[in-house]
């Protein structure tokens, strides 16, 4: 799929390569949506990946002196939605993250890749929008700072110029008197796609709206804004009337298409729904409702940031891989085209991890990475160079199983059994993480893993009872 991967350690190493290679080049930071690219063709003439994971420092999110908050290019989901700063300070954006695919995804996918893929239904791009953030591009030629309204030309389409790399994302904390939410609406609880997702920001004094921010995602090209809805709002009280008058004027704001996931006319709808339900919920003070406390993250007892030593390599033909999997030393001589999946399978011959859909739908093929759980079909095989890799076949201590290996079997949570090493790997990310997990903590560890015999009462009844065991 490429011909060269570098793992760089500077980001000055980065731009660099972008200004030599250009258009040849990509930078891969989650993967998750540049691993489905690459292998369906649909982005061509990469020749060279350059893997910033493991640069220091990159995954930071902090408040400046100034009230604003930065988002570091390594920021991923999963970090904004555990962050304490976000949650108070832009809990719009918290929201989405969390809404975002599931926790191995989330573990992968950064912010800024959201923002880069441009697509006008990525979650996070939408409460950005509200919150009036801006991006940093830096090149060798220098940096720029672009209004994140500014930066979309079209679907999937931005100003960013092929030698550059995003280095910031900046935006204004909420204040006291701001509030704000993001709803989305689609066909599941997880791993969807949005039909539609609204975000909203006000500032509330004395009872009445001071003024509003409020944008739509997938009813338009890009991300898009509700003027006619934010200038009806300022000055007035969030009544009933109020709140019903600026969803329509939301809803008639939006310009959405006919496609096989919605009709236009659902879409338009739905944009009044979900945009009356926010500001009712902003109005109520109970927009954080259902957000939880500590969301499950699948980063273990550490809850660690950042990735693996900051060791450059370089993959082409004839280089090697070295990596431990399961507390040994392998070493691949072949394998640095493909996935961490098929490295795994093929050349290591580990085939508990399965291959379920290849596209970070199923977990079936969940492994720890550096001690976070992760979809391996989504991560390119050199990133295993110099990191530390966890699979089924590692959970056993001898022939001592895993906790969640015994209950599996005593409580029969195995029907054709080819999703259960993935449930398993979460499961047993999840126990390490929390050792006393609600039901409804365990049902959000495992809604990236896709049981096709519909198994889940025994299985979260066999991920309880470990639970238990390990007590």
């Amino acid at each position: 799929m490429w011909h060269q991967y570098i793992n760089a350690t500077s980001t000055d190493e980065v731009l660099k390569i972008l200004n030599e290679k250009r258009e040849r080049a990509r930078i891969v930071a989650g993967a998750t949506d540049l691993i489905l690219e690459l292998e369906r063709g649909v982005r061509k003439g990469i020749e060279t990946l350059i893997d910033v994971t493991r640069i220091p420092d990159l995954d930071r999110i902090h408040l400046d002196e100034d009230g604003v908050i930065h988002l570091g290019p390594l920021v991923t989901h999963n970090h904004c939605a555990a962050s304490k700063l976000i949650q108070d300070k832009a809990f719009p954006l918290a929201r989405a993250a969390w809404e975002v695919g599931a926790p191995q995804i989330r573990n992968r996918g950064t912010v800024a890749g959201n923002l880069i893929t441009a697509s006008p239904a990525n979650d996070t791009i939408t409460p950005l929008i509200a919150l009036d953030a801006s991006v940093t591009l830096a090149s060798m030629r220098g940096e720029r700072t672009v209004k994140l309204q500014d930066f979309y030309t079209g679907v999937r389409k931005t100003v960013m110029e092929p030698d550059e790399m995003m280095v910031d994302i900046s935006f204004p904390a909420l204040t006291r008197d701001q509030r704000g939410t993001f709803i989305k609406l689609a066909l599941r609880r997880a791993q969807a796609i949005s039909l539609v997702n609204v975000a909203l920001v006000l500032t509330v004094k004395w009872g009445a709206v001071k003024s509003a921010s409020i944008a739509l995602g997938a009813v338009a090209p890009t991300i898009i804004r509700a003027p006619e809805a934010e200038a009806y709002l300022a000055g007035k009280k969030l009544t009933d009337e109020v709140i019903a008058k600026a969803a329509e004027l939301t809803m008639n704001a939006s310009k959405p298409i006919d496609d096989i996931r919605s009709s236009a006319a659902y879409r338009r709808q739905m944009v009044k729904v979900i945009t009356a339900r926010g500001l009712k919920a902003i109005r109520e003070k109970s927009e954080r409702e259902g957000y939880p406390r500590e969301p499950v993250l699948l980063w273990g007892k550490e809850k660690v940031n950042g990735g693996a030593t900051a060791i450059r390599s370089e993959h082409e033909a004839g280089s090697i891989i070295r990596t431990k999997i399961n507390g040994k030393e392998y070493t691949f001589n072949s394998g640095r085209e493909k996935t961490l999946l098929r490295l795994l399978r093929e050349e290591g011959a580990l085939t508990g991890t399965k291959e379920g859909c290849a596209e970070g739908e199923c977990g079936a093929c969940t492994v720890f990475l550096d001690g976070k759980a992760v979809m391996s079909c989504l991560v390119p095989a050199p990133r295993a160079d110099g990191a530390e890799i966890v699979t089924v076949e590692g959970l056993a201590k001898g022939e001592q199983l895993h906790p969640v290996q015994e209950t599996f079997i005593q409580d029969g949570a195995v029907q054709c059994g080819y999703c259960t090493p993935g449930f398993i790997m979460s499961a047993a990310k999840l126990l390490e993480e929390n050792p006393h997990p609600s039901k409804d903590e365990i049902e959000q560890a495992i809604t990236g893993n896709l049981c096709r015999c519909t198994g889940y009462y025994k299985i979260v009844q066999a991920i309880e009872d470990a639970a238990a065991i390990k007590a």
